[in-house]
């Protein structure tokens, strides 16, 4: 059964949610009151209504359980601080203590082998099956141990176009949120390999196929509160199995952020959101307009905010640069050491493109620039364009869009595509 409810143009009030909650606890909680749920939430890149659902959460479900804990599905991003999960679910850590005294919060940890447990191995049979023959290794399952030790895993998250997955949530909370690094590079090197272009938006894409076959390894029941938002504004929510919950939220995501465009733009400044505070994570930006800027067009990132490239994976995106993805598959020999969600983000950046190996000539579709604060050297040295944030002004780029500029605030969550391509 699936409890949810869902409108392009209505927004769901407190009261509609908390019904959903009661609702949902009747079909899937009652009578399980020494039951410990482990729930998996996004970390603050992601726009949701976290403090709302970590009290509601708690008064309909947390009340009834033995144990009611919190994973943060963090994939390769850096831990969050005390600090900043104090503002990921709206309550201290000294509040929680008092008000919620059968509730913890954990960072996933993705590269501590003391934090992984394997439950399963995805065959090279399989995975060329699931992949249409792209990638052809076998993929061990390896994800956060404490899924093994709950009696239900709750995941509890947005639903938006992803450049990797085609669309976020479900079980992508597991599949990379709380995974190990070798599922992890397999599905993004695999959604690299298909280009973001053909993946974005798309609801039956080979990564989610991967992501769906490898949650069939974890034993523990896991059910899918499914968040559908546009902006700040929450339009649906649908609980229930996952794959079902995951399905309905997607549909519904497809319709509210999917803006489509009646000709390609030649020039795109696109400002993603403050909650991305590296190039890592900002360059949604760039992902969620890509399909709607013409041939030998340009995107210009721009976030005065952003001086890093990456916290985590800065070192070897330094080593690499930003390519087509040809570029990487031509020279394979010198590129196959390098794990393959770096070389996604890399090939994701640049977009799509050209690389004519005998004369050593890479040809971008369009020009990614970079307005940040990371500076000008660095910006070359990683093969992006360059821009002084100081020098642009986003307010001579609005209203433009019969020439052939849009401006995007905000950008990251609504994907922009050409109509009919």
């Amino acid at each position: 059964m699936l409890v949810g409810k869902g409108s392009t143009s209505v927004t769901l009030t407190t009261d509609e949610i908390e019904h959903l909650l009661a609702s949902a606890y009747d079909e899937f909680f009652a009578g399980r009151k020494h039951h410990r749920v482990l729930v998996i939430i996004p970390d603050g890149t992601r726009t949701a209504p976290l403090p709302l659902m970590f009290r509601l959460l708690y008064e309909h479900l947390g009340r009834h359980v033995a144990q009611l804990d919190y994973l943060i599905a963090l994939g390769t991003h850096p831990p969050m601080t005390q600090e900043a999960v104090d503002h990921l679910v709206g309550v201290t850590a000294e509040e929680r203590a008092q008000r919620y005294p059968n509730v913890r919060i954990f960072n996933h940890d993705w590269s501590n082998p003391h934090m992984l447990l394997t439950v399963g191995v995805i065959s090279r049979a399989e995975t060329s099956e699931l992949s249409g023959g792209l990638l052809v290794d076998e993929v061990l399952v390896t994800l956060n141990r404490l899924v093994v030790e709950y009696d239900l895993v709750l995941i509890c998250g947005p639903v938006f176009p992803h450049e990797v997955a085609g669309f976020s949530g479900g079980a992508k909370y597991l599949f990379p949120g709380i995974a190990g690094p070798d599922i992890i590079n397999f599905t993004h090197w695999l959604g690299a390999l298909v280009t973001s272009m053909h993946t974005i938006g798309v609801k039956d894409t080979a990564v989610r196929r991967v992501i769906h076959r490898a949650a069939e390894f974890i034993k523990t029941p896991v059910l899918c509160l499914a968040m559908v938002l546009q902006g700040q504004k929450l339009h649906g929510l649908y609980i229930g199995e996952h794959m079902e919950a995951w399905s309905n939220a997607a549909d519904l995501s497809a319709q509210l952020n999917i803006t489509y465009v009646e000709r390609a733009f030649r020039k795109v400044l696109s400002a993603p959101a403050e909650m991305y505070d590296d190039l890592w994570t900002a360059a949604k930006a760039m992902y969620k307009t890509e399909p709607a800027i013409a041939d030998g067009g340009e995107v210009i990132i721009y976030a005065p905010h952003i001086t890093e490239v990456s916290y985590t994976h800065g070192k070897l995106i330094d080593e690499i640069g930003y390519h087509v993805r040809d570029y990487f598959l031509k020279q394979w020999e010198h590129f196959q050491h390098v794990p393959g969600g770096i070389l996604a983000h890399s090939t994701h950046v640049k977009g799509m493109g050209s690389y004519d190996a005998a004369r050593g000539i890479e040809t971008p579709r369009i020009t990614v620039t970079l307005a940040t604060g990371i500076p000008e050297e660095r910006c070359r040295r990683i093969n992006l364009g360059y821009a002084d944030y100081r020098q642009i002004d986003p307010s001579t780029c609005m209203g433009r869009e019969q020439e052939g500029i849009l401006f995007v605030p905000h950008a990251g969550e609504k994907l922009y595509r050409v109509r009919g391509v």
